[in-house]
């Protein structure tokens, strides 16, 4: 297929990055804004000897799941990729693309989804796999009966109203044609501004705030930053919310530290915080300066102009104070569901030794700490250790502990040199999963039950596979998408010893 050919495409499939998949003349063929079940006419913009990518030139026939977008910047901006897809339909494929990375790159047997799987329940009827083994054993007797190598793989758990969920917001400003600052979001791979009104997954009331700011600006001349001179005043407007207690953050990036501000310009911030701070529910203003030429957004430097250093939130009975630098969990509302089923797959009694790797401000430490004897917390991000201590101050929480340190690196130094144990170890591992030391480190370690939440589907299916091959069983998995209208899901899954005890819940 040449350039600028002209062909007839069916959609099958959507890639990670949310492209529709085809294919024709042997090719797999890359569409933007296609939706499976498509029948489109498409040009082809760009061919390589075994893909090619297309643009749609006309829609034949509309795959049945195929919805008008709400957001009218949807195209163009291409965050939400399947917004135009019917939300059911963005939960079946997640489900299937969960279930195609176990298969395809964790070489696992996954049964139907539902629990338990009905060939589990006719091997039980059955006495295939007698009770007496041990719980651990007979569930993993039971899925070899059922010709398959996971218990259960459960219905992806979507939200009720899947809009305006996400309590962070990062908007570049930057000036438009006529000069005028606009904020918004860089369009897919360009950094060509996208300006944004009212997004559909942010929180409704940040557009206030961007209003102000921006009217601010042009009312006081103050410059959008500009990447090809460096020069210019504000880089970004990041927004930050607790979704149980109401409280919000502004943060201010600008592109020259402090010292050169001037008496003039501070006080032109301190009049815009002070506006800032008549908003509902504002409780911080903090300025981060960031002089350097790069796409990281935030500088080393914050200063609160107004306000306290931290908002707080709660998740279940757990309180936690969030920076502008902390992780957190951008959907608050899913976030419980996925906690909650980590806390029961981690099937805590009171008597156990936990290690929680990779965990940030230590919202998961936290939540587990309410069960069980001992929290053990590792992560690399010194502020992000800071404010897990600092949380479980605020809790009253005292059988918790922080490392700060590479996982891979702290984790098996503790083990080499102190002998330490686990009775349950909780992984919440980067995008791109765990090294390979931490998995043999923790096969070392024994725990009876590996609880691992994910964000990548892949890299966790290449995980599991590892700790499989060893003494462990994978028993549940379960999708939770935290991120709608989104190509990404999150995962939680349970990994028992193949000889260890009956797990309560």
């Amino acid at each position: 297929m040449e350039k600028n050919t002209i062909i007839e495409l069916k959609i099958e499939d959507y890639t990670t990055e949310g492209f529709g998949v085809g294919h024709a003349e042997g090719m797999a063929v890359f569409v933007k804004d296609a939706v499976i079940g498509d029948e489109l006419k498409v040009k082809i913009v760009k061919n390589k000897k075994t893909y090619a990518y297309g643009r749609i030139e006309e829609i034949l026939r509309p795959g049945a799941d195929r919805v008008a977008a709400p957001c009218p910047s949807a195209r163009a901006c291409g965050g939400c990729q399947l917004q135009m897809t019917a939300y059911p339909a963005q939960l079946r494929w997640k489900e299937d693309k969960v279930r195609n990375c176990l298969q395809r790159i964790g070489g696992f047997k996954v049964p139907p989804t539902g629990e338990p799987a009905e060939a589990s329940k006719n091997a039980a009827d059955t006495q295939t796999c007698p009770a007496s083994e041990g719980a651990a054993d007979t569930q993993a007797c039971l899925a070899e009966a059922g010709g398959y190598d996971l218990d259960a793989f459960l219905p992806v758990i979507g939200m009720e109203e899947p809009w305006h969920y996400r309590n962070k917001a990062q908007l570049p400003v930057r000036a438009d044609k006529e000069g005028r600052p606009v904020a918004g979001f860089f369009a897919g791979r360009t950094h060509s501004i996208i300006e944004q009104k009212d997004c559909r997954i942010g929180q409704k009331d940040n557009q206030e705030v961007v209003d102000l700011v921006l009217g601010w600006m042009q009312q006081q001349k103050i410059a959008a930053y500009n990447e090809t001179t460096g020069s210019g005043l504000i880089r970004h407007i990041c927004m930050r919310s607790g979704y149980a207690t109401g409280e919000r953050m502004v943060i201010l990036v600008l592109n020259r530290r402090e010292s050169v501000l001037g008496k003039h310009l501070g006080r032109k911030l301190e009049a815009l915080a002070d506006q800032l701070m008549k908003l509902e529910g504002m409780t911080s203003v903090i300025l981060n300066y960031n002089a350097e030429k790069t796409n990281v957004i935030y500088g080393r430097s914050f200063e609160t102009l107004r306000g306290r250093d931290v908002i707080e939130d709660t998740i279940g009975e757990v309180r936690y104070q969030i920076s502008a630098r902390s992780f957190y969990q951008v959907n608050p509302i899913q976030t419980q569901k996925l906690y909650a089923a980590a806390l029961e797959y981690a099937g805590l009694t009171g008597k156990e030794k936990v290690w929680d790797l990779y965990c940030g401000i230590g919202t998961i430490s936290l939540f587990l700490a309410q069960k069980a004897k001992e929290v053990y917390g590792v992560e690399i991000v010194p502020e992000a250790i800071e404010d897990a201590r600092k949380n479980a101050a605020l809790n009253g929480i005292t059988n918790a502990q922080f490392y700060v340190g590479k996982a891979e690196e702290v984790l098996p130094k503790l083990r080499r040199e102190q002998g330490i144990e686990a009775d349950v170890i909780v992984i919440d591992p980067p995008r791109k999963g765990c090294e390979e030391i931490v998995l043999q480190t923790m096969l070392d370690m024994a725990p009876e039950r590996i609880v691992y939440v994910s964000c990548d589907p892949a890299t966790m299916a290449r995980d599991l596979k590892i700790l499989c091959g060893g003494d462990y069983h994978l028993s549940r998995v379960q999708p939770v998408d935290m991120f709608p209208h989104t190509t990404s899901v999150e995962n939680v899954c349970l990994l028992t010893k193949k000889h260890g005890m009956e797990i309560k819940g």
